[in-house]
């Protein structure tokens, strides 16, 4: 019988993007999740296509917004971010067994909202005369879901937490930006995403905190072990402090913020 957790691994391994993002839509919360198993998957994860090329984050380089050029890389960017949280939330119901079924749908419900993203993105960019893939992207996120790959509170405690939390913060710029360029449409788009994103991040909490008391853990000082031990992004300002408390942040932990 097909699993939820079984399920996941289709899209996860498939190397074309739009595939990926379709594949995840189109997969079935109501499936048993099959919490217990302990999966081996058959192909590379995650698949990727040929294009975008990956290169270091130093080597990319912005193009002026006053140019559709520069407008449809900045697009790219963040659907280039979005591709890739696809991967990770379907990586976490695959990869760590044992937990509540009420985790795996989360992911799941969180993949495939990255999907609805993802193909928004595309959407917008192709009216600008591009598609994913035009221009070259990174890796960082991947690598850091490799480097928390042995531990759920890892990664769980660092990617949506740290990482994920991130594009709150980095949100109304980029669409300032975009809107200041004239391109109001994009902006409407990264006003869904950032809503959504506001439920993945406090998803990441809620279950970050589980986690901490699961194994009798304090979830402040365990968040700074980890971000020095996985060596984290240190974050930088400006921060979104109203959609970090939406996203369950308590005080304590945006006060250490500042």
């Amino acid at each position: 019988m097909t699993t939820l957790r079984i399920a996941a691994l289709g899209p996860l391994c498939d190397t074309d993007a739009v595939r990926k993002a379709q594949a995840t839509l189109a997969l079935d919360l109501t499936l048993p999740v099959g919490h217990d198993e302990v999966l081996t998957p058959s192909k590379p994860i995650p698949g990727r296509p040929l294009k975008p090329e990956l290169i270091a984050h130093s080597l990319l380089k912005p193009k002026p917004l006053s140019t559709v050029e520069g407008r449809a890389l900045l697009v790219h960017s963040v659907a280039h971010i979005e591709l890739n949280a696809i991967d990770l939330a379907l990586d976490v119901v695959w990869r760590f067994p044992g937990l509540p079924d009420a985790f795996y749908t989360d992911w799941m419900r969180i993949a495939q909202e990255e999907a609805k993203h993802f193909m928004l993105l595309r959407e917008h960019l192709r009216s600008l005369g591009y598609d994913y893939g035009d221009f070259p992207a990174h890796n960082g996120l991947w690598e850091m879901a490799e480097r928390t790959q042995d531990d759920v509170l890892a990664r769980i405690g660092i990617v949506p937490r740290t990482l994920e939390a991130r594009g709150l913060d980095a949100s109304p710029g980029v669409k300032n930006k975009l809107i200041g360029a004239g391109d109001h449409q994009a902006g409407q788009i990264l006003d869904i995403i950032l809503e959504e994103e506001i439920g993945h991040v406090a998803a990441g909490n809620r279950w970050y905190r589980y986690l901490c008391h699961e194994r009798g853990l304090d979830p402040f000082s365990t968040y700074a072990r980890l971000i020095d031990q996985y060596d984290a992004p240190k974050l930088r300002p400006p921060f979104n402090m109203a959609a970090r408390r939406l996203a369950g942040f308590d005080e304590a932990e945006l006060a250490a913020l500042r």
